[in-house]
């Protein structure tokens, strides 16, 4: 009964509570005699309608049957057309290829012991956006691919190929061709974003051509195929940005190394060009000294890079080449600034931003003449703001996002803490994750004061980092107590209900020292709360109990009495004439007897002793 008699005395405070009742339904009145014959009607029209709804239902099976019939009918057809068309296409290919049809089948019964084992350490998919082990081993790629990349030119121009040196590099052929048929016949057909089959060009890459060089003499040209497995090393540069924290770093790297290849290939180029006209035979040519390599990509560098100081070319084909050279150079050096600034550029952004933003407010604030103390504070809240969190508001890069993803951040971010709160324990874990979509961060500075007492309280406080104090006394300097890192503070004026949408503050609380805090406002919660009406009934009877709990006595004498009068108004006066005639009351017919009374006998006594002798007197 008290319970019922809070809940209705909060109805009649706040128009927009609920209550966790169900109002009952009207139940009409009727004779016997009309509810018999009501109940007989009601009966017939139901036995009415079961058989009106059975013969529907029959008839409905019947046409379902029939179209189920016909459309397995022409289902039947269409595969047997299909098959048919099939194998007139599988036919027509066969008459029309020169080489007859080669079944590969036993490679597959060969390598299925391989592919059962791997799948106990691979597994049967593989993301290639997220799985670590994958973008381990694509580094490897990378590597068997820059391998190829850079000394497959130089092996072709340069005479390295010596007696000695031939078996190493048979040994580095082989270990960077393992590489990529391992890729190619474990890795590859793993992948989850994969269309179903191999590449084309990845079974090219890999074909031995180099079993030519057993007649015709070992050399690098047959090793060219393998450069076609270029797009491993833009894959393997893709996932490297996705997760690294400073991506920009391997960005610059990436293009001084393609600066270097570019000087690199030049190198190769002049050494031809040089063996064409004759080493040694002018001055524009390589001389034959020192080591050919070496020399040569010096001579790019100066080339290039438009250094100058380079041999005056003297024919036709030295002019022709050198030309080539320095339009090549003014290209790719342009090229190469061009995205070395878009890298700086997308690197700072974010700094750029923070910094356009603060010198906006920075002028604004100069423009209005606000006083120095007040500039210095907004100064250290953004360079707080941006050490802290790297921008200046996180709702702006979670929105972007979509709700599952939105959703996956918050919950790990700040479930736990918002699951351990007791005025949410046993609502509805759903209704929580929607709380926490809602939350929004705020920092605080040193010395401001979070809520003040008496100030309408109308959100709620989560400590994300940083410490607050309840504090009071005379100018604030009694601390009462600390609260840290995943303290709440603030939760009972979410449900408080008042006319003013919220309950007056009893206490300051302060930020000591710099301060993150979530806030929850009560408008959301009451938007949340409307698809939640078990949780709303379970916040409504622990706000109650935390308010018995944590408020003191004489303010809660005050509350109360400020609801009943409230709930009930000001006592009206006593009519006049229950006053006189009642004797209830300031007034009222029996005071003013008891006063006549005292008149009298006052009256009495003084002419008692008026008459009698002075001494007695």
């Amino acid at each position: 009964l008290r319970d019922r008699t809070n809940t209705y005395k909060e109805r009649a405070i706040d128009p927009y509570a609920t209550t966790p009742e169900i109002s009952p339904p009207i139940t009409p009145v009727l004779r016997k005699s009309d509810y018999l014959r009501k109940k007989e009607a009601e009966r017939i029209k139901a036995e009415e309608d079961a058989i009106k709804k059975a013969e529907a239902d029959a008839i409905k099976a019947v046409e379902m049957a029939k179209k189920k019939e016909e459309k397995a009918k022409a289902d039947a057809e269409k595969k047997e057309a299909e098959r048919l068309k099939k194998q007139e296409e599988e036919q027509a290919a066969r008459d029309a290829s020169i080489c007859p049809m080669i079944s590969f089948s036993f490679i597959d019964t060969t390598l299925q012991p391989v592919e059962d084992a791997m799948d106990s350490v691979l597994g049967n998919t593989i993301d290639p956006f997220t799985d670590r082990k994958y973008i381990a081993w694509i580094t490897l790629v990378s590597l068997a691919f820059n391998y190829n990349a850079w000394f497959t030119p130089v092996r072709l121009v340069f005479p390295i190929h010596t007696p000695v040196s031939v078996p190493f590099w048979i040994f580095a052929d082989i270990l960077a061709d393992s590489v990529n048929v391992i890729d190619i016949v474990l890795w590859q057909p793993r992948l989850q974003f994969r269309d179903e089959g191999l590449d084309i060009l990845d079974m090219i890459s890999i074909i031995p051509f180099e079993l030519l060089g057993i007649p015709f003499g070992f050399s690098a040209l047959y090793r060219l195929n393998r450069l076609l497995r270029i797009d491993m090393f833009f894959e393997f540069s893709d996932r490297l940005e996705s997760i690294m924290a400073k991506a920009y770093i391997w960005r610059v790297g990436r293009t001084t190394g393609y600066l270097l290849y570019m000087l690199h290939l030049n190198a190769c180029f002049y050494y031809v060009a040089s063996v064409y006209l004759g080493i040694g035979t002018s001055k524009w040519v390589y001389d034959g000294d020192g080591t050919a390599y070496l020399r040569c990509y010096y001579f790019a560098v100066r080339s290039l890079i438009n250094i100058g100081g380079l041999p005056e070319p003297g024919t036709v084909f030295e002019i022709c080449f050198q030309m080539t050279n320095f339009f090549t150079g003014v290209f790719v050096f342009s090229s190469l600034i061009g995205q070395m600034r878009d890298v700086i550029g997308a690197a700072t952004q974010g700094q750029t931003y923070f910094r356009a933003s603060m010198d906006g407010c920075v002028e604004y604030m100069n423009t209005f003449t606000i006083p120095d103390l007040v500039q210095n504070r907004v100064r250290t809240w953004y360079n707080y703001t941006w050490d802290a969190q790297g921008m200046l508001d996180e709702s702006v890069l979670l929105e972007q996002m979509p709700l599952v993803m939105r959703t996956a951040i918050g919950v790990d971010v700040n479930f736990a803490t918002f699951d351990k709160i007791a005025l949410f324990q046993g609502c509805d874990k759903q209704m929580l994750v929607d709380m926490l979509l809602r939350l929004k961060s705020i920092i605080y500075l040193p010395g401001d004061f979070v809520v003040k007492k008496g100030d309408i309280g109308k959100e709620m406080y989560i400590i994300k980092g940083g410490e607050v104090q309840v504090v009071g006394g005379p100018d604030n300097s009694i601390v009462f107590v600390t609260l840290k890192a995943g303290c709440v503070f603030g939760e009972i004026s979410l449900l408080q209900s008042a006319k003013d949408g919220g309950n007056r503050r009893t206490a300051n609380v302060k930020a000591h020292g710099f301060v993150n805090l979530f806030v929850l406002d009560k408008k959301d919660l009451v938007d949340i709360l409307v698809h939640y009406p078990n949780s709303q009934r379970v916040l409504a009877k622990k706000g109650r109990k935390l308010m018995k709990a944590k408020g003191p006595a004489g303010a809660k004498g005050e509350v109360d009495k400020t609801k009943g009068m409230a709930l009930f108004g000001p006592k009206p006066p006593t009519p006049k004439m229950a006053r006189i005639f009642g004797g209830f009351g300031k007034g009222g017919f029996l005071e003013k007897l008891k006063v006549q009374f005292s008149y009298s006998s006052l009256y009495i006594i003084i002419m008692h002793y008026d008459r009698a002798p002075t001494n007695k007197l």
